[in-house]
């Protein structure tokens, strides 16, 4: 059985299971958005083109979820890989009105020539309007990285504003061999975004210290939520 075949495997049994739990414990919601960019930490994955995705997730209420995402990419590759497939899985809660998440999440592009899926462990602690999270990949297949080496880490904080608005803030920084090998300048870099949000509306800006890559880019997206 290949990677790919055992990951939709997965996702059938994780979300079936999903579906069977909800009516005794926990939820099921979906997610379905349109932008006029995808871009991941700060770097385009459309080909500054619009993405439109969607998503199910699982929530136990006691701490657990799973869920999968998808969306279309355009990596500007001859093979023309033409969608992202994740999987994620974490426990998530709050101590002392300090916030914690920690997960597994899988990144699969089904379609692409090669084998490019990989995996990274994050974790996050949030206080009150801040949240702090790391991801560190771990696990990457051969066509993907030869470095299987990047660290992530990200700030970000949400303000009220207006009426039933939110100010987001964010900055991140990537480092480690796999940024060099593919951005092909150096082993690290920085992101910055700022977004407006309302309705599910979102207004944003985003912009990295790539010498390749280092305009500011504007988009806007549409998003909407389902509980089943």
């Amino acid at each position: 059985m290949n990677n790919k075949y055992s990951l939709f495997c997965a996702i059938s049994l994780l979300l079936t299971h999903a579906h069977a739990s909800a009516d005794s414990a926990g939820s099921v919601s979906a997610n379905v958005a349109a932008s006029s960019n995808y871009f991941w930490r700060g770097i385009t994955q459309s080909d500054d083109g619009a993405a439109i995705s969607g998503g199910l997730d699982y929530d136990s209420g006691t701490g657990f979820y799973l869920g999968t995402w998808a969306s279309n990419v355009d990596f500007g590759d001859a093979a023309s890989t033409s969608y992202e497939l994740d999987l994620y899985a974490g426990f998530s809660g709050e101590f002392n009105q300090v916030s914690y998440d920690v997960g597994y999440i899988h990144y699969a592009y089904p379609d692409a020539a090669g084998n490019i899926d990989f995996g990274e462990l994050y974790a996050s602690l949030g206080w009150e309007f801040i949240t702090f999270k790391l991801s560190h990949l771990t696990t990457a297949q051969d066509d993907s990285t030869a470095e299987e080496d990047m660290l992530y880490l990200e700030l970000n904080a949400a303000f009220s504003v207006f009426t039933e608005s939110e100010l987001g803030l964010h900055i991140g920084r990537s480092s480690g061999d796999t940024v060099m090998e593919w951005t092909g300048e150096d082993d690290s870099y920085m992101d910055y975004g700022v977004s407006l949000s309302t309705g599910g509306l979102t207004l944003g800006l985003v912009k990295t210290d790539l010498d390749a890559d280092d305009d500011i880019k504007a988009y806007v997206s549409y998003a909407l939520d389902f509980t089943l």
